[in-house]
């Protein structure tokens, strides 16, 4: 809607990865870099970790994009709560294996197979494991399991896995030794500092073929306190802020302007913070409530006396009632 208005091929802030508006920041550069190492090795796994939104999924897509498929056979998948032999499954499923049994035995035999098939024609297997920190423990491990399909000493099957920062105290785990010892590089990303996220902007903007200078410098503050500098937030405020500016006409994005869609989009649900529970508060009791609670109780104990008299009475009247027809069954006899 916006793109004609500023100049754009396209939108610059989408939230769907595009490899042509990949920013590499340094922390970026980094995780790329061993993405590329663990690639070069042809074994062990490579970690990366970071924040949600903060672009683990766009840099294995850049990856994947920069990769010869006549060497390496890459498949991607995006992991829940799969049980070990659900992971299998889907693993041949991503390579398109078929099988006639369906046992875990006959998809192990399955992969093996086609892994053994890549080799002789001097291709390998990547596996990219998007997020790995749903995975339970034991699918981790039958990850490290596949490792092992080894053909004249050399690795079939090469994983990376990328998750939040949870899988960091997954990998942590006591019985994961076995498995920190595969891992070959690791990296963290971590949200932008404001120098990044002004660079970001602006680079997103050129690639896009607008101008990078329809924002004013005091507009990026603002973003940053917003967005905590995490790129997908980035992308939603920046495009809203596009948005305002088309529709009311503004060819330079002022502070107040950007203040304006701030103010909007607080305002709207999906950045509403989820409301506390209501607590009943207990009032104290005043003075008259508790001597009417005292009356009450001294009124129940008198009726609960005056009770237990009756029961003790009642229980005298039937016992004499009892003896005397004891004494009569007696002088009949």
């Amino acid at each position: 809607m916006y793109e004609k208005y500023y100049g754009l091929k396209e939108r610059p802030f989408q939230l769907t990865p595009s490899l042509n508006l990949f920013y590499a920041s340094k922390l970026h550069k980094r995780a790329l870099a061993y993405l590329q190492y663990g690639l070069s090795q042809g074994e062990g796994f490579i970690v990366i970790t970071g924040d949600v939104g903060t672009g683990k999924t766009t840099i294995a897509n850049q990856l994947l994009s920069q990769l010869n498929q006549d060497e390496i056979i890459a498949k991607q998948i995006v992991t829940s709560k799969l049980e070990p032999d659900d992971l299998i499954r889907m693993i041949a499923s991503c390579f398109n294996l078929v099988v006639t049994e369906h046992t875990k035995a006959s998809y192990l035999d399955a992969i093996y197979s086609y892994l053994k098939r890549l080799h002789s024609q001097h291709r390998r297997a990547l596996l990219l494991v998007d997020e790995a920190q749903n995975l339970p423990l034991a699918s981790i491990e039958e990850l490290r399991m596949l490792s092992n399909f080894q053909l004249n000493g050399k690795p079939l099957l090469q994983s990376f896995l990328l998750g939040q920062n949870e899988l960091n105290a997954i990998i942590q785990a006591d019985n994961m030794e076995q498995f920190r010892q595969r891992i070959i590089a690791s990296s963290n990303l971590s949200a932008f500092q404001i120098e990044d996220t002004k660079a970001y902007i602006q680079y997103r903007l050129l690639q896009a073929g607008g101008n990078a200078g329809i924002l004013q410098d005091a507009c990026f503050a603002l973003i940053q306190q917003h967005s905590r500098g995490i790129p997908r937030k980035i992308n939603t405020v920046m495009d809203r802020i596009l948005l305002f500016g088309y529709l009311e006409e503004c060819p330079v994005i002022t502070a107040e302007h950007v203040k304006t869609v701030l103010e909007e989009l607080s305002q709207e649900i999906a950045n509403q913070q989820p409301s506390a529970p209501v607590m009943q508060v207990q009032q104290p009791q005043t003075a008259s409530t508790q001597s009417m609670l005292s009356e009450l109780s001294a009124v129940l104990d008198s009726a609960l006396e005056q009770k237990i008299r009756m029961a003790k009475e009642l229980d005298v009247l039937l016992k004499r009632q009892q003896q005397l027809l004891n004494s009569r069954d007696n002088k009949e006899s």
